[in-house]
């Protein structure tokens, strides 16, 4: 019994030296904060009151987990914003000032990575516009293999909270932008593409992306 005992316990030392060295720490890079000028208040019913303790800053995953979307292909239901370019929303830089965000027209509207091949997505971090401190509305990300998201589609967050837009009503909160954005839990989903709906926002209709990264081990 004792030798049986004296074992499982270096069976758990073994284990416990194996899972540290397949895991690592994934610091997130946050911008500068942006507020400027009055901020339009902001009345939502599933709108969350602000608590920096539960800002992320860091998470551990697997060894060799990277920002899958950097310099990654972005499609949108808008093909040519108002402001900025598509391909914004995936240059690493989530700055909020002039020239780094994306400008979609008024109503529902969405961006969409191909991250290039289908691999499990373990967080996903966004930034929409934080210059001034506005919610958006009707936030929802989903993940899917499907490049026209009609099937196998897995929702990841859903803030829109009365199913305006029809794809089932969420139970995430509506939140005010900051520099620190948002990170999502990726859920371990599997997928190639990342696609992200906005309704507008607070302050008006339209809609806005400083930066989408979504981390996970490369794909095959």
């Amino acid at each position: 019994m004792k030798h049986t005992t004296l074992a499982i316990a270096a069976l758990a030392v073994i284990s416990t030296s194996l899972s540290a060295q397949e895991t690592e720490e994934i610091k997130i890079e946050f911008p500068k904060p942006m507020f400027i000028g009055t901020p339009v208040p902001a009345k939502l019913p599933n709108l969350e009151t602000p608590d920096p303790s539960k800002i992320i800053k860091s998470f551990t995953a697997a060894k060799g987990t990277v920002n899958l979307a950097k310099d990654k292909e972005v499609t949108s239901s808008d093909p040519a914003p108002i402001i900025g370019d598509l391909p914004l929303v995936t240059d690493g830089d989530a700055d909020g000032s002039d020239g780094c965000f994306v400008e979609l027209a008024p109503g529902p509207q969405w961006v969409q990575i191909d991250l290039g091949a289908s691999t499990t997505i373990d967080k996903i971090a966004m930034w929409h516009y934080h210059k001034q401190a506005q919610a958006y509305v009707d936030v929802i990300v989903q993940v899917s293999d499907d490049k026209e998201f009609k099937t196998g589609v897995t929702t990841v967050w859903n803030s829109d909270h009365d199913d305006t837009l029809k794809m089932g009503a969420g139970t995430d909160p509506a939140y005010i932008e900051t520099n620190h954005g948002r990170v999502v839990d990726g859920k371990k989903t599997k997928g190639q593409y990342v696609r992200l709906t906005s309704n507008g926002n607070t302050s008006n209709e339209l809609n806005h992306y400083c930066e989408v990264q979504v981390f996970g081990v490369p794909g095959k």
